[in-house]
């Protein structure tokens, strides 16, 4: 279980000029072409997205009011197994949309700037599976010996339990499980009440 904490992302410039995105992992660390990387972007004005015509992208709304993006026409807008869309409402923390980064997308912030978390996977690689998770009780996750899998905890602290030990995700840390990583069980820490919220990504180990 290797653990990301949000002070130790580092700062990006957005691939248009746009912005700066902070960087959590990418996977190989130093390649310009990654299979995958995980990303927490402050998006303060409306405006196109870049291009990443390589990748599949998965975006969930962190905080602020939203943001509708909106498709191009054509393939890969559509989530999958589901219709096309040509636009995706994120108005509430946890939502989530799921597109191809090679689309044309603009982005039209709801009310004053948001931030997102941003998952991009390289369609070179077997598709990756993401959701948020609103836990109310603790659960099991499963991780494939031929996977890798991403837990963050979006918007209050989560407990990790393995034969390990005990590591603790404040809100906007990372977790990254490995195939080795079994009777991984997470939880809201503290025994929290309500659901909390967990962004949750079944990666191909590579």
């Amino acid at each position: 279980m290797h653990i990301v904490r949000q002070s130790s992302f580092v700062a990006v410039p957005w691939k248009n000029g746009g912005g700066v995105t902070h960087e959590a992992l990418r996977v190989p660390p130093d390649a310009d072409a990654f299979d995958w990387r995980v990303s927490v972007a402050r998006i303060d004005a409306s405006g196109p997205f870049s291009d990443f015509a390589a990748y599949h992208r998965f975006m969930v709304l962190l905080k602020g009011a939203g943001a509708v993006l909106k498709f191009s026409s054509g393939p890969g807008a559509a989530v999958a197994g589901g219709p096309r869309p040509r636009a995706r409402e994120l108005r509430r923390v946890g939502d989530l949309a799921e597109f191809d980064g090679g689309l044309a997308t603009q982005c039209d912030l709801v009310d004053g700037p948001c931030v997102d978390l941003n998952l991009m996977v390289s369609k070179a690689l077997p598709p990756a599976r993401a959701r948020v998770q609103a836990l109310r009780e603790a659960r099991s996750l499963s991780v494939g010996n031929a996977q890798s899998m991403l837990v963050f905890a979006i918007d209050a602290a989560v407990e990790l339990r393995s034969d390990g030990g005990t590591s603790v995700l404040e809100p906007w840390d990372l977790a990254l499980l490995a195939g080795g990583d079994r009777n991984v069980h997470v939880a809201a820490a503290g025994g929290a009440a309500g659901a909390v919220n967990v962004f949750l990504a079944e990666l191909p180990a590579g």
